[in-house]
């Protein structure tokens, strides 16, 4: 895609990557944790992230509820929506990454091929995901947001990962079964 002839980024002139990363003595990368609703994605992120912090590492988390409310909040659920949804959270986690911040992002992300959309923004070298595991029943007792609720009583709710499958990644960098009592040792089980 070509850019507009007002645009003149100037990616060349700044601060590089490597100096950043060398000033805050880490590698920037992306976590990015997918799995159902209620599977515990945001308790394992921000477990992962406190545990990070303890350790000296500068952080950043990006938690798909909370991205909702500000940078994707005029976007709603259809597939052009998710999608879009996906590409901007790539898109500023990379951004993120270029600063030299260790990103975990908490999103459903039922399709692979979102996932695949994320990594090529990022770059796969700097993408790990971990598909947080808990079946749609153990989702449903949990039930965070109150949606398997609405849907149990009628509402037309659309579950994203439940209507299709969610689709694993080949080679995807580790599994976290999380269908037991989640808590700050779940972090260390995921390893």
């Amino acid at each position: 895609m070509s850019l507009p002839e007002n645009l003149h980024p100037t990616f060349d002139h700044l601060l590089s990557r490597a100096d950043k990363e060398a000033r805050l003595r880490q590698r920037a990368r992306v976590i990015w944790l997918y799995g159902l609703s209620g599977s515990g994605k945001s308790t394992l992120a921000n477990a992962l992230e406190r545990r990070l912090q303890v350790k000296g590492f500068m952080t950043h988390l990006l938690d798909g509820d909370n991205v909702r409310t500000g940078l994707n909040r005029d976007l709603g659920f259809s597939e052009a929506d998710r999608t879009e949804n996906i590409r901007r959270v790539a898109e500023v986690a990379k951004l993120f990454v270029q600063a030299g911040v260790v990103v975990i992002v908490a999103f459903i992300t039922p399709q692979r091929a979102l996932r695949e959309l994320a990594r090529g923004i990022v770059g796969a070298e700097d993408f790990f995901e971990i598909y947080v595991s808990a079946s749609f029943e153990v989702c449903a007792q949990r039930d965070p947001k109150g949606i398997y609720a609405k849907a149990s009583a009628g509402v037309r709710v659309r579950f994203p990962g439940r209507m299709r499958s969610i689709r694993l990644t080949n080679g995807a960098s580790k599994y976290a079964n999380s269908t037991a009592r989640m808590n700050r040792n779940s972090v260390e089980r995921s390893r």
